[in-house]
């Protein structure tokens, strides 16, 4: 918190006294107001959320909306790609109120290219309301945009390399403009991006030890960019229209890994990958105020089409000769298509009391097609294997409506009470497969209510309660398998439910710099992916699919281990989490500093026995070792921002950021501790801003999982993704940076662009 000093001066009353016409004289008077101090809260929590207002702070000077974002109180990123609250599964962004329209890499591109300037404020709720369409617990961004009336136009150019394993070179405009009653703005953005991924993978039991060592080469070239147009019809009445798209190519992807069983090298697998997406969607937004308190009513109509193709042939190659070690390939073709429309339409009443009421119902329908094809070399040709091949057809209608009443009961007291209703249908067909078929129909009530008590200036309390439900990304759905090798791949599954989670929270604030966050949250049938052990013994067959016969006129059969990872529902868990955090400046504004800690102890119960995607031939069996869960942990999270502004004319800065998280237990294993230093310079010259940054400049930003079962069952799994990386950006901001944006609207398929 900043104090700002306003001096008034001489504030002067004039009364004149008129009893006669021919009067000569007038008598003034005149009082003189002593020097007021006014208080700016750059950070403070007001009734369901915590407000960092980035127009006050100093950390705003020159820099993009993502890295401020890194600045914010409650947020972390632990990638330099994605956002997380702390204690959450994630982060669901809205700008100006309304739900973002991009996908996860358009978005984080977005960010990086928006002018810190142009930001008001950035509200955190970590607990959203009824209104919000979010999922598990799941937080909220809302990111509030400075306002003018100005016509004109401005825009952003930038120009970023980055140097990793690979270079990758990457640029961006985006360009607003308002004339009158009409507001555009457009980004588009490209770039390269080769990732290197170094892979050590480990499993096996007290008998058979399995090992793996290579590396993941993962071109990509990323085009994205959207529209938006805005017409105020009149004073009460806007009209909007968006458009989004993002083409990802990635050809010629290599995974090579080198396999040994039982300290024995056995083989190589070397997977080359072919895979192109497109992401198109389409948003017609009106909106019309109905009375000057501010309550409006809002309708969109969306439609949103997702097209992912990705094609590979899987090749392993044998270093000795034996009949269980012999060449084997396999081709895969996992294209999907998602179709989704939407509609949506919500009232907010605002009411003189300063009560607001709100209602709002919504429809989702999707229908996604995947029609996965797996063909085995066998015989010096590739033979469709039909028990690996899925056509998967999927259709999914969501029914949505909610309530939410708030209300403001004193200066120190306000509430806030709604529920929200979701219906949910669905069904799955595997075609030709009618064992494999479902259907799904269920209802959701999800209660939500919030407390806020100003106790006095400086104090301030809340509780917040929640409901939600996670439900199964589209592509998990799919019965596909990803390979490391030809006995490690992941597994999807059709048959994941979705998950209920009930989330709580305590919130306590100290002069809006010191915060504590109390949260307890219970997830039931909740999922992940977990790591499934065993054998399996399959008869040798011919192009015909016939028994190939030994010398006996016995079927020949091969048994090999498999370590399967089932995305699957296990069970429950409990997460007890408090959060200590800190932000404030120091000497003037010179250093600023965002401080947290978070501690959490979790609990998992429950486990898997079986996979409910297998599907065997006559003749042939599998055996699972049951994976169980049972853990109690205690994990923790520390964050140390830092920002130094080393000039008096605010042109140059230094940032030193420190982040570390020990080693902690998850559903899938161990995660050994993991930490980042990240270092930047900055310096600003008129219009542009040169920005140069180090991350992970002791390259201890690294996943390794260490997972060991009751039965002595074991899977490790290291990954080096080469995290240490250098930046040099380069920005250049033109025309009027005081513009109003295009007003920024809310997709009825909002809650569906996360699960693509």
């Amino acid at each position: 918190m900043r104090t700002l000093i306003v001096t008034l001066g001489i504030l002067t009353s004039v009364s004149i006294n008129a009893q006669k016409k021919n009067a000569t004289s007038d008598s003034i008077k005149t009082n003189k107001i002593e020097e007021v101090k006014l208080n700016k809260k750059v950070f403070q929590r007001k009734s369901d959320r915590f407000i960092y207002d980035v127009a006050s702070s100093p950390v705003a000077k020159g820099t993009n909306t993502y890295n401020l974002l890194q600045q914010t109180p409650m947020l972390s990123s632990t990638d330099g790609k994605t956002m997380k609250i702390m204690g959450k599964s994630g982060v669901v962004f809205y700008i100006n109120g309304k739900k973002t329209n991009m996908d996860a890499d358009a978005l984080t591109d977005m960010l990086k290219n928006t002018p810190s300037e142009d930001i008001q404020k950035i509200e955190v709720i970590t607990v959203p309301g009824s209104e919000f369409q979010v999922e598990a617990n799941e937080g909220v961004v809302n990111i509030v945009m400075k306002k003018s009336k100005t016509n004109g136009y401005n825009g952003t150019l930038k120009m970023t390399d980055n140097q990793g394993y690979y270079n990758n070179p990457s640029s961006g405009i985006s360009f607003n403009a308002k004339v009158d009653k009409w507001s555009f703005s457009t980004n588009f953005n490209t770039g390269t991006y080769r990732q290197r991924e170094s892979y050590i993978l480990s499993n096996g039991t007290s008998q058979l030890k399995n090992a793996s060592q290579g590396f993941n080469d993962d071109p990509n070239n990323n085009y994205g960019g959207n529209v938006n147009i805005d017409y105020e019809i009149n004073k009460k009445q806007s009209l909007g229209f968006t458009y989004n798209m993002r083409y990802n190519k990635s050809f010629n992807s290599i995974l090579d890994i080198t396999n040994w069983q039982n300290d024995v090298l056995t083989n190589r697998t070397v997977n080359h990958e072919d895979a192109q997406t497109r992401n198109h969607s389409f948003n017609l937004n009106y909106e019309v105020k109905t009375d000057s308190l501010g309550s409006k009513l809002i309708s969109n109509v969306s439609y949103l089409w997702f097209n992912r193709d990705k094609e590979s042939i899987n090749q392993t190659y044998p270093f000795f000769e034996a009949p269980n070690n012999q060449y084997a390939a396999f081709r895969q073709s996992v294209p999907q298509i998602i179709n989704n429309y939407a509609a949506n339409i919500d009232y907010i009443k605002k009411m003189k009391n300063e009560s607001v009421f709100s209602l709002g119902a919504s429809y989702n329908y999707t229908n996604t097609d995947s029609d996965t094809r797996q063909d085995d070399f066998k015989q010096n040709n590739f033979i469709i294997n039909t028990n690996l091949s899925n056509h998967f057809l999927y259709k999914e209608n969501i029914i949505g409506a909610y309530a939410t009443f708030e209300k403001k009961f004193s200066d120190k007291f306000s509430g806030k009470i709604g529920t929200r209703f979701e219906a949910t249908i669905s069904n799955g067909d595997i075609v030709g497969k009618e064992n494999l078929g479902f259907e799904r129909n269920f209802n959701n009530f999800l209660p939500y209510l919030n407390f806020s008590y100003n106790i006095s200036p400086d104090h301030n309390l809340s509780y917040t309660f929640s409901s939600r439900v996670r439900r199964p990304a589209f592509w998990q759905l799919n019965p596909s398998r990803t390979y490391f090798t030809p006995s490690n791949y992941i597994q999807n599954n059709p048959f994941m439910k979705a998950s209920k989670y009930y989330n709580q929270e305590i919130n306590y604030m100290y002069k809006n710099a010191f915060y504590a966050n109390l949260s307890f949250n219970y997830a039931d049938d909740a999922a992940a992916q977990m790591p499934l052990q065993g054998t399996e013994t399959k008869i040798q067959r011919d192009q015909n699919g016939n028994p190939i016969l030994d010398a006996n006129g016995q079927p020949v059969k091969v048994t090999t281990d498999f370590l399967r990872y089932i995305r699957t529902n296990y069970g429950n868990n409990k997460q007890i989490g408090l959060t200590l955090g800190m932000n404030k400046s120091w000497f003037g504004e010179i250093w600023s500093t965002n401080y947290s800690a978070n501690f959490e102890y979790a609990t998992y119960s429950g486990g898997v026995t079986e996979d409910p995607t297998s599907s065997q031939l006559p003749g042939d069996t599998e055996t699972l070792s049951p994976y169980i869960l049972d853990i109690k942990t205690l994990n923790m999270f520390f964050q140390a921002n830092n920002n130094l502004r080393l000039s008096a004319k605010k042109d140059w800065f230094f940032t030193a950021n420190y982040w570390l998280m020990p080693t902690r237990e998850t559903e899938f294993g161990k995660l050994r501790t993991q930490q980042s230093l990240d270092l930047g310079i900055k310096k600003i010259m008129g219009n542009f801003t040169f920005l140069a940054e180090v991350y992970d400049v002791f390259n201890q930003n690294i996943d390794d999982i260490r997972n060991t079962q009751p039965n002595g069952n074991y899977n490790n799994l290291r990954s080096f993704q080469y995290r240490r990386q250098f930046n040099l950006n380069i920005t250049y901001n033109f025309g009027n940076q005081k513009l109003k944006r295009t007003r920024e609207m809310k997709s009825a398929n909002d809650a569906i662009k996360s699960r693509t």
